[in-house]
């Protein structure tokens, strides 16, 4: 037993004391974990980049949502031509409402629209009681005052004669001399109020002021008539002359130094097709119109048939020739702004520019630019009434304009 404790106890005491089972297993534990906490911020980095690369892209979607698309077209122009066609407007040369004077009650009206009235013919007859009232105690006013008027000059001369013999003093004589004076002004005003009121009931018979056509009647039998023209009043008879018949014509600036007074022109109607109604320029502004950059002129054509009325849309020919192109545009291209019509052209920048333009010729589909556009410009179809000058936008080409 001795012998073999001997033995073995070399063995127990040359050995290396173990280390504890946990000690060999702790870098493997710390490098286990940092890995994990790596992996665990990789993964948040990674969500957080994903979010922000999201959002980046959402905004970017927003932004590109919140720019409108529209479609744009390109213009057609026509070529040049020898004559200017401009659109205009046919006016009667006279026309004016007809008041009345005086107060009263319609009594009887002798024309209805449409009759062709002579200067002087009578229209109309007013029933004045009040002012017929008043003449007559003017009338009879006058003759009191005449009489008063005889009795002071005879006193007057009777006094003179008596101061001549000294039978009475010198003011006795002079203030029947001076009685007799304020008589003769007392029948001056009176015959003054009887003439106003005599031409105040000449005013129950409406005249003519001018030849012309009815083209309205405003009244009929016992309707109150009130003198005057106001607001509140409306007039009788509505009166123009038709022949000839005041044409105005918006000339545009590059063509306004070739109009001139006495320049013959024609003028065309639709429902007259084929027919030809002569013209002659008679005067112009002689200003350009900084809203509209165009030369007022007046036209007169003859209308001895009375065909052309007064009122009615027309084409007026000038014998100017057209040096430069005309553009035609689409109808659902215009824009109809406060300021005048308006249509949204897009630029290189693809910015929105609106620009003031001049309506020409009406072909339906499409109208005739006269003013404000360039061939080279790119305008907007169906523009929205909320598009603004300067806005950015998105093109869409749906096609050349034919």
């Amino acid at each position: 037993m001795k012998q073999i404790q001997e033995e073995t106890m070399p063995e127990t005491t040359s050995a290396p004391h173990p280390e504890p089972s946990g000690r060999p297993q702790k870098p493997h534990a710390v490098r286990a974990l940092l890995a994990v906490l790596l992996l665990l911020l990789v993964a948040g980095g990674l969500a957080i980049s994903r979010r922000v690369n999201e959002g980046r892209v959402l905004a970017k979607e927003t932004e590109k949502l919140a720019i409108p698309t529209v479609a744009v077209i390109g213009l057609t122009a026509e070529p040049a031509s020898d004559e200017l066609i401009l659109p205009a407007q046919l006016q009667a040369y006279v026309e004016a409402p007809i008041y009345s004077r005086t107060n009263g009650y319609l009594l009887r009206w002798y024309k209805d629209i449409g009759s062709q009235i002579r200067k002087g013919e009578l229209l109309a007859d007013i029933d004045t009681p009040e002012v017929d009232q008043e003449l007559s105690q003017a009338r009879a006013t006058r003759e009191q005052v005449r009489a008063q008027l005889e009795l002071a000059q005879s006193s007057a001369e009777r006094w003179i004669s008596l101061r001549k013999t000294d039978s009475v003093s010198q003011q006795e004589a002079d203030q029947q001399i001076s009685a007799f004076t304020q008589a003769k002004a007392n029948l001056a005003a009176s015959e003054a109020s009887v003439r106003r009121l005599e031409e105040l009931e000449s005013f129950k018979h409406i005249y003519a002021p001018f030849s012309g056509v009815l083209t309205q009647r405003n009244t009929d039998v016992g309707a109150l008539i009130s003198a005057g023209s106001s607001s509140q009043t409306k007039g009788l008879f509505n009166l123009a002359q038709v022949d000839p018949l005041r044409v105005y014509v918006s000339v545009p600036q590059t063509y306004s130094p070739t109009i001139h007074a006495g320049m013959s022109t024609f003028i065309e109607m639709d429902e007259f097709p084929g027919q030809k109604f002569p013209g002659k320029v008679v005067r112009s502004a002689d200003a350009i119109d900084p809203a509209t950059r165009t030369l007022l002129t007046e036209v007169d054509v003859p209308n001895k048939q009375g065909h052309l009325l007064p009122g009615s849309y027309a084409k007026v020919h000038f014998a100017v020739p057209v040096r430069t192109t005309r553009i035609t545009v689409p109808v659902n291209t215009l824009l109809f702004r406060a300021e005048g019509p308006r249509v949204a052209v897009v630029g290189p920048d693809n910015r929105v520019h609106l620009k003031a333009i001049l309506i020409g010729r009406d072909f339906g589909p499409s109208v005739e630019i006269l003013g404000g556009l360039d061939p080279s410009d790119k305008v907007v179809i169906n523009p929205a009434d909320s598009l603004d000058d300067n806005q950015l936008v998105t093109v869409k080409t749906p096609g050349a304009h034919s």
